[in-house]
């Protein structure tokens, strides 16, 4: 555990913070020169991020780094504690590239611009503060930070049923929000008291509690990461929020929930996940037929999106629940590749919705000679959201299915079903997603827009292809070398994916282990089996 000499991850979390509250009173009403500031803060806070992290992380280390601790309320054990890890970093990386250019891609908003940039800045440090938090009553509030810039962001630049989608957004992600408080406590007044991540991760909690908590927080992080049914919020928030706002729903928010399982869930609860991995890798393949399927369904190009989304992180469950270091790489390699490639997706069919003014597939068509550019990108991006070699997204997806394939925790019926009803959901996705290209971009003009002259319609700007560039690049280049992102993380989580299989072991060894459907005992010999003194839970 490492201590920076210079607070970098206090410094990047207050910045944009500091800045969004002076912001609103910048003598600025047609939002010209705030949206400067605004920029040059995000990108300042980036730079930093990036020089700090540079200068200070060993990405051979699996241990927190870059701490920062300062009393905070000690009377009820709040610190200021922050810190970095395999799992934490590239997230936090992350959130500040598509924050930064989410805002970027903000340009030509005019209603209430000052408002707008400075939830946007508020929004970017309490992001940074999720990941970044190391004591996890700080996480919470960091959590609960979140939720209002974006309830506000869609409440008042959204669509027409923007408040029914802000108050669906805030009503599943705040309540769910209760069972995140609810475990911290439990785990933090187990033993001696302390919200220490290190610490609550060392403690034994006896099983029963453990379950419980493990469950709590399933609930929690499962709303944010839209498993299914906890899901039908995503839909409605991306269907009525800006494009920007939807870069930061799909390209940051949604890994918030991903992060929670694996830093909580997995690391702290290592027996719990025992018992509940089985039912996160059945939730995954749900996610995946169902995101699918429901997507392949929707006409709004948004809304298709969206629930494409769903059936992406479905993946993210699997690999977490493979018991292997492969599939849990997969699965991490899944949150950034998705965070990026979605957020080009959604800022894509911002620029389709600004020229066209409609997000009904059934109303496009054509597109692709008006706007040659756009089409590329977005062609580029659909190719990378539907595994393409080459692409990220078959970096992860695949890292995902050979993780589950050689797991040896799973019984060979039970990986059969899983690798099977994950193999529909890849079939389907180029489906959706070329079909959507096909009513959108091919063809002729649709009826809603046979009036206009589609000649008419602007390409993409220099700024906007810019933007797409950025998120796209990457995902291509880790494509073709996946190493590029996998050494960041790698140590990280082998320890927790050693911490989990050390532990199943454990179990099977000494004869506990939970009659769960898909789970086996391994052939361990005494000699061979771990010691069990801890096991008295």
């Amino acid at each position: 555990m490492s201590t920076a000499p210079f607070p970098w991850l206090t410094t990047i979390i207050l910045l944009p913070m500091a800045a969004a509250a002076t912001i609103p009173f910048l003598p600025d009403k047609d939002g010209k020169q705030v949206r400067w500031v605004a920029l040059a803060v995000a990108l300042a806070d980036l730079i930093l991020a990036v020089w700090g992290i540079a200068q200070n992380y060993d990405a051979t280390q699996p241990t927190f780094q870059m701490v920062e601790r300062l009393p905070w309320v000690p009377q009820i054990g709040l610190e200021w504690s922050l810190a970095v890890d395999g799992v934490s970093m590239p997230l936090v990386l992350l959130a500040g590239v598509v924050t930064t250019l989410a805002i970027l891609a903000s340009w030509s908003v005019q209603v209430k611009p000052r408002l707008f940039f400075a939830l946007m800045l508020a929004l970017y440090g309490a992001q940074i503060g999720v990941f970044a938090a190391k004591d996890a009553l700080l996480f919470f509030l960091m959590w609960e930070l979140e939720l209002v810039p974006v309830y506000l962001l869609i409440a008042i630049w959204g669509g027409p049923k923007r408040r029914y989608a802000a108050t669906k957004f805030i009503l599943y992600t705040a309540i769910a929000s209760i069972f995140i408080l609810i475990g911290v406590l439990a785990m933090a007044f187990t033993g001696v008291p302390s919200f220490d991540m290190a610490d609550l991760a060392s403690k034994s909690y006896p099983m029963a509690l453990e379950v419980l908590v493990y469950g709590a927080l399933a609930i929690a992080f499962g709303t944010k990461l839209s498993v299914f049914p906890l899901h039908t919020w995503l839909p409605d928030a991306h269907g009525e929020a800006s494009a920007p706002v939807s870069m930061i729903l799909a390209g940051v928010l949604l890994k918030m929930g991903a992060y929670g399982l694996i830093r909580f869930n997995l690391e702290m609860l290592p027996h719990a996940h025992i018992v509940f991995a089985p039912l996160l890798a059945i939730l995954g393949v749900v996610n995946i037929v169902y995101g699918a399927l429901d997507s392949l369904a929707q006409t709004n190009m948004k809304r298709r999106l969206a629930y494409s989304s769903i059936s992406h992180m479905g993946f993210v469950l699997v690999g977490l629940a493979s018991f292997t270091d492969v599939g849990l790489g997969g699965a991490m390699l899944q949150l950034i590749s998705h965070g990026a490639i979605a957020a080009a997706l959604f800022f894509l069919a911002g620029i389709a919705y600004d020229r066209t003014h409609t997000l009904n597939l059934g109303e496009m068509g054509g597109l692709a000679r008006a706007m040659p550019t756009v089409f590329a990108l977005f062609t580029a991006g659909s190719m990378a959201s539907l595994a393409l070699p080459g692409t990220s997204g078959f970096a992860s997806e695949i890292s995902v299915f050979l993780g589950t394939t050689t797991s040896t925790t799973y019984s060979e019926p039970f990986k059969a079903v899983l690798v099977l009803l994950a193999a529909v959901g890849v079939i389907l996705t180029p489906i959706y997603l070329l079909s959507m290209l096909r009513q959108a971009f091919y063809g002729k003009t649709g009826p809603a827009l046979s009036s206009l002259v589609t000649q008419a319609f602007s390409d993409a700007k220099p700024r906007e292809t810019f933007i797409a560039a950025c998120l796209l690049v990457p995902a291509i280049a880790v494509g073709f070398y996946p190493n590029l992102l996998a050494n960041v993380y790698d140590a990280k989580l082998t320890a927790v994916s050693a911490s989990v299989q050390q532990t199943y072991q454990q179990v099977a060894a000494a004869g506990n282990l939970p009659k769960v459907a898909g789970l086996k005992l391994p052939l361990i010999s005494t000699k061979a089996a771990m010691p069990v003194g801890t096991l008295a839970r």
